[in-house]
């Protein structure tokens, strides 16, 4: 019986490239070339899951929604929407300002459990937020394949969830937009004590994809 997770990071974005905050009212979506780049994986990934059973969950914001929507267009398989994959649950008025402006909500202290800015979640809060989703979305879909497009921070977090890596690594990962990270396991997902996860492939991009990295 074996489980396997894609992960799957949205192509470029207007956020990325005008530098704002993209919540729900600041994400414009993806650029032509963040289209494109989800066109070419929507290809490869209904290529790789073949037969499989597969289900696509996606995060709410644009960026990932129209990533999904790619890859279901290629696949023929229905997307669903998880704010359990988002990224930073920012507060309301940060939504869609600059980074600069976003610094202005500095808190002091700010670190692992407490937030770098006023009304913004913890790093520890939102690893336990995306871990609890992505360990749910494994006992759900046990023994089948699941593609969950996301954003950099959950690709992250995956390390956290599946890996059992501690809440702050000592080491930082890059990843880029439109690229596929896989975990496996041959063990029940729903198991105690946790089942091992194999980390396949990390920030695998299409042949003719890539991209610049960046938060979100």
């Amino acid at each position: 019986m074996r489980t396997r997770l894609f992960f799957v990071r949205h192509g470029d974005s207007f956020h990325k490239e005008e530098g704002v905050i993209g919540g729900p009212k600041g994400c414009r979506g993806l650029t032509d070339a963040g289209r494109r780049q989800a066109a070419r994986l929507g290809r490869q990934i209904t290529a790789e899951i073949g037969s499989d059973k597969t289900t696509i969950y996606s995060s709410p914001l644009p960026r990932a929604v129209q990533t999904a929507a790619a890859i279901s267009t290629a696949s023929g398989l229905p997307s669903s929407q998880d704010c359990g994959l988002c990224t930073w649950h920012t507060p309301p008025e940060a939504d869609g300002l600059t980074h600069a402006e976003f610094r202005r909500l500095d808190i002091e202290g700010g670190g692992i459990y407490r937030p770098f800015q006023k009304g913004n979640e913890s790093w520890a809060e939102m690893v336990t937020r995306t871990s609890r989703t992505i360990t749910d979305l494994a006992h759900r879909h046990r023994g089948e394949t699941v593609v969950i497009v996301c954003h950099a921070e959950t690709v992250e977090i995956s390390f956290n969830a599946l890996g059992l890596l501690p809440v702050y690594r000592s080491f930082d990962l890059e990843v880029f937009p439109a690229s596929t990270t896989e975990w496996v396991t041959d063990q029940d997902p729903t198991q105690w004590p946790p089942p091992r996860w194999t980390l396949v492939r990390f920030n695998e991009t299409p042949a003719t994809g890539g991209g610049a990295s960046a938060a979100g």
